[in-house]
């Protein structure tokens, strides 16, 4: 799954590991509920929002932001992250 990369009209993983793309210029932060007004403030400026995250319902919280482009993360495995089943449960 890809999403908007703010303003700048490119597309990112919804869900990357650390280092692997170019996040230079965007708003990082390690949990989005302490600076809900920031993330709102830099999305509509345009400016890409990027949230790490170390488990998996960290990651569908920040994805179920639309403001969040994308959710950095260190453990490899949590790039396999089924967000379908952990949103919606099994079916």
């Amino acid at each position: 799954m890809e999403r908007w990369y703010g303003a700048t009209g490119r597309r990112v993983p919804a869900i990357a590991l650390e280092g692997s793309i170019d996040v230079s210029d965007a708003l990082i932060l390690d949990a989005w509920k302490d600076h809900a007004e920031e993330l709102h403030d830099a999305h509509e400026r345009g400016v890409p929002v990027v949230i790490r995250a170390n488990r998996p319902e960290e990651i569908k919280e920040a994805l179920a932001r639309p403001e969040v482009a994308c959710v950095l993360v260190n453990d490899p495995a949590l790039l396999q992250l089924d967000l379908v089943k952990l949103t919606y449960g099994e079916r």
